[in-house]
């Protein structure tokens, strides 16, 4: 039955069209936005996953920071280890010469000395960001190393700490004396003892900056695929979108020749009373 009060066929073609249209809308938002899913009412799952993880990539990046920061200091605290050891064995060979009894003490006092002042320097200048490994004020260090979230969604942070070696008050450099051969010889034992803490002291800080450049370039790999996961969540397939594209252009281009034809129709009624 044709009625021309009401066009059907014009109904349906301005359905058919409206959807293509809305369609084609969203292909194009796609591709100029970048993002397949770039709101909650595209796919509301999936946003809310993207977006836990972007707070989660958003820490990673903080704790990468943190990470940095630790691993600068304990890099300068162990520069200023490994100086320290340099100069103890430095100290060690006059103290070594000074056990003879046809030297001059007195410039092997004056050597050992300056030896000592330079390990008390490198001592208070071994800080970083005003955090120092290396003397009794500084203590420890705690470094953020992580954020873990389980699977109930709680988040709970993961730390590293670094040790203080507190050569400060470890090595008691008083203990070497050169001022006579009876006194170097003495002195012997200290020396090596002193090396020996300062080689421990170097070591446990080499251990602890390998550990932290470590952690920190398994954050770095962890944040790469956490990023990686997001896009192909809710990152535009540009080569889909662009078929799709094509395809709505052509689907709304026969859904407006349709909706014409259906329009039409009452002019073809018209013709049968003439």
């Amino acid at each position: 039955m044709t009625s021309i009060l009401t066009n059907n066929g014009a109904m349906v073609a301005l359905q058919t069209l409206s959807s293509i249209n809305n369609d084609l809308t969203d292909t194009q938002n796609q591709i100029s936005t970048g993002l397949e899913v770039g709101s909650a009412k595209d796919n509301s799952a999936i946003w809310a996953i993207s977006k836990v993880m972007e707070s989660d990539v958003a820490g990673f990046e903080a704790v990468s920071d943190s990470l940095s920061l630790g691993e600068s200091t304990v890099a300068v605290a162990t520069a200023g280890a490994e100086q320290i050891q340099e100069l103890l064995t430095q100290m060690k060979e006059k103290v070594v010469a000074g056990t003879g009894e046809n030297v001059d003490h007195a410039k092997l006092t004056a050597d050992v000395d300056e030896l000592k002042n330079q390990i008390t320097s490198v001592i208070g200048a071994s800080q970083f960001n005003g955090a120092n490994l290396l003397n009794t004020a500084g203590g420890d260090i705690t470094v953020l190393s992580s954020l873990d979230r389980d699977a109930a969604g709680a988040v709970t942070a993961s730390n590293i700490t670094v040790a203080s070696v507190d050569f400060e008050a470890g090595l008691d450099l008083t203990t070497v004396v050169v001022t006579d051969a009876t006194n170097a010889e003495a002195s012997i034992d200290d020396i090596e003892t002193l090396i020996q803490a300062a080689v421990d002291g170097a070591a446990a800080l080499g251990a602890s900056a390998a550990r932290i450049e470590q952690q920190s370039e398994f954050v770095g790999k962890v944040t790469d695929a956490m990023k990686s996961g997001i896009g192909s969540l809710v990152d535009t397939n540009m080569e889909e979108a662009s078929a799709r594209l094509k395809a709505l252009q052509t689907q709304q281009q026969l859904g407006v020749q349709a909706l014409t034809i259906a329009n039409s129709a009452p002019e073809t009624l018209q013709q049968l009373f003439r």
